[in-house]
């Protein structure tokens, strides 16, 4: 059954207060999650910590949520058959959904937010890291949807480990319509290889810059700096920089990006001409152009021209987002043309391929698949569509 949209924002406005108002109640858990993680992954560590401006922009989320319009029973296409049937095509909710992802107790809100908004009933399932910071969270779920008369079952926590999550995926205990896994390549492969149901990929990074010969130099520099440095942690740095061989003032315009990368603490490494003309570290393995770093490291390149980018930034990216920096709108229109990623820029930080940024009001996650959806996954692209025929009595 599907609950009415004036119900389902309902819902989302009263989460919204909730976390406004047991913002410290989120701390406190987050605080012991954050005392107990041992780990030396500082991407995890930072998606782990929940501070004030997350707590702000997960109100932020569900407000612009509860905002937007219904997802659901969207009419797509319709015409009257030569016989008189009336048809059409309408959006539908998937039924329900699963999100395997780590750390990031914002996903708690974020997925929860964007699969209630769409009609569909979500099981959530966090890693242990963050349990506490989840449990809290869902016990606010839960609070919201009672207020409103609505079952607490539309947003379910799984509270598994990995043998009892890869036994729910071979035989789930209820119907699952589909599954995103929000993580590293390990959880995506485990996910892919378990799962009985359609999966949508939220795959790797691996972002490229590409400074075009005509590029701003001074945009060029912000781009990059931004894009690594902002937020490490994030599927949308920036790990990889190509330079064009004919760059004016090439040179110093390298030498002005390693300063300003070196007071980041920014681990630079070389290609061979970039490592000889600079004595930075070279690289050891061609292999990584293909890795996505999540840490305060970067590779910068030389490269012929547009034509030569394009065919690396395909090889090697994680198809997530990549960037030309130019002032030919010719140049910009090829690369962006050209290379087969979830989400192109031009003159701009990759580090806006966000739901949130893009107006959808969060994000499920950031699929680097082809089908449903690339890209970020708003509500509106975490709904199916199904055929309506009205007839009277019409036969073939």
């Amino acid at each position: 059954m599907i609950l009415s949209i004036e119900k389902r924002n309902a819902v989302l406005n009263s989460m919204s207060q909730l976390v406004k108002d047991n913002a410290e109640v989120i701390k406190a858990a987050n605080k012991i999650d954050m005392d107990g993680y041992d780990g030396g992954d500082i991407a995890m560590f930072d998606r782990l910590k929940v501070d004030d401006a997350k707590i702000q922009g997960m109100i932020d989320s569900l407000d612009q949520l509860a905002s937007q319009a219904d997802p659901v029973g969207v009419e797509r296409f319709s015409f009257v058959h030569d016989n008189g049937m009336k048809i059409s095509n309408r959006t539908a909710s998937f039924g329900t959904v699963m999100i395997i992802y780590e750390s990031r107790p914002d996903v708690t809100i974020e997925a929860g937010g964007i699969a209630f908004k769409s009609g569909n009933k979500i099981l959530l399932k966090g890693g242990k890291e963050s349990l506490n910071s989840n449990l809290a969270i869902v016990d606010l779920w839960h609070k919201a949807l009672a207020s409103n008369g609505v079952d607490k079952d539309w947003v379910e926590y799984l509270n598994y480990n990995r043998t009892e999550t890869q036994a729910f995926l071979q035989n789930p205990t209820q119907r699952i319509d589909l599954i995103v896994p929000r993580g590293g390549e390990r959880l995506i492969a485990f996910v892919k290889e378990h799962a009985e149901c359609p999966v949508i990929v939220s795959g790797r990074g691996n972002n490229f810059v590409y400074v075009h010969k005509h590029a701003d130099q001074e945009k060029a520099l912000d781009i990059i700096v931004n894009g690594k440095t902002a937020k490490i942690s994030a599927c949308n740095a920036v790990d990889k920089v190509l330079i064009d061989k004919d760059l004016p003032n090439k040179e110093a315009f390298e030498k002005e990006l390693l300063s300003r990368l070196t007071a980041f603490n920014v681990e630079i490494i070389g290609d061979d001409t970039f490592a000889n003309d600079h004595e930075v570290k070279p690289i050891q393995d061609e292999n990584i152009w293909k890795e996505e770093f999540l840490d305060y490291k970067i590779v910068i390149g030389n490269i012929s021209n547009t034509l030569e980018a394009i065919k690396m930034i395909n090889k090697w990216s994680g198809g997530h987002s990549a960037t030309i920096v130019t002032t030919a709108e010719a140049a910009a229109d090829n690369f962006m043309a050209a290379i087969d990623c979830a989400a192109v820029y031009h003159n701009a930080s990759t580090r806006f391929t966000d739901g949130f940024q893009f107006g959808l009001g969060g994000e499920l996650a950031i699929s680097t698949d082809k089908l449903h959806q690339r890209g970020p996954i708003g509500l509106q692209h975490l709904v199916t569509n199904k055929w309506y025929v009205h007839g009277e009595g019409q036969i073939r």
